[in-house]
């Protein structure tokens, strides 16, 4: 289905083109504070939380949506925050392309699709290719945060980050209902206010890796890149 699209020109929206010009983050955030990624900002309620709650770090918000794009924006303008930049760009292309090695303090990927269907599962963004690029990105002791409220993706991310000799965690459980000092969107609230749990997954990279660069197959990522270039 093809998007509506509508012009964004808040000064947090940052165009891939306006990355290739600036070669980095650093030069966009105007320092070279350690950078956190947000996969899948939705409305912006999350990573305008975290922003606030850590204004020694630069956040990335990214979307495939132009509209959630545009409503995080606006969300980054009215809390004031100077330490979030948003793109409309596919994770593991921006991570790949843009990113690299020891590049992120943090990721955090909540409440992504969960296509349900068996058939479907495929499509998931957290499988052990994903984590391999995400744990290449991270750096030494950077910290790996999923979500969902869908229960079948929450044990299967539980079960493939807990079994994973490269991440490290302080629970006792793959995952955990309890959110703590988590932030919540507007999303989460509404299946915490209904009884229903979500599903989080907290880790951190080892120290000390050598983790080759991944390959990536074309799929998805490609077929993003080349219908939005």
């Amino acid at each position: 289905m093809t998007q509506r699209m509508t012009l964004i020109s808040s000064p947090f929206f940052i165009p891939e083109i306006q990355l290739q010009k600036a070669g980095g983050f650093a030069p966009l955030f105007g320092n070279d504070q350690p950078l956190a990624l947000e996969i899948g900002c939705g409305i912006g309620d999350f990573i305008v939380q975290i922003a606030a709650r850590h204004p020694e770090r630069n956040f990335i918000a990214i979307d495939i949506f132009n509209q959630g794009c545009r409503q995080t924006c606006s969300r980054i303008e009215a809390a004031g925050l100077e330490n979030i930049l948003m793109m409309r760009i596919e994770a593991r292309y921006l991570m790949y392309q843009y990113l690299g090695e020891n590049s992120l303090a943090a990721i955090y990927i909540n409440c992504p699709d969960p296509w349900p269907k068996k058939r479907q599962r495929k499509r998931r963004l957290l499988n052990s290719s994903f984590l391999d690029l995400a744990l290449y990105c991270l750096t030494d002791g950077g910290e790996f945060n999923f979500c969902t409220d869908f229960q079948d993706y929450g044990e299967a991310a539980g079960t493939l980050l807990s079994q994973d000799p490269r991440l490290s965690t302080r629970a006792d459980t793959p995952y955990s209902h309890d959110l703590e000092d988590y932030p919540t969107s507007k999303y989460m609230r509404r299946f915490l206010d209904q009884g229903q749990p979500i599903y989080l997954c907290r880790y951190r990279k080892e120290a000390g890796l050598q983790i080759p660069k991944p390959q990536l197959d074309k799929g998805f990522r490609m077929r993003w890149v080349e219908e939005n270039a």
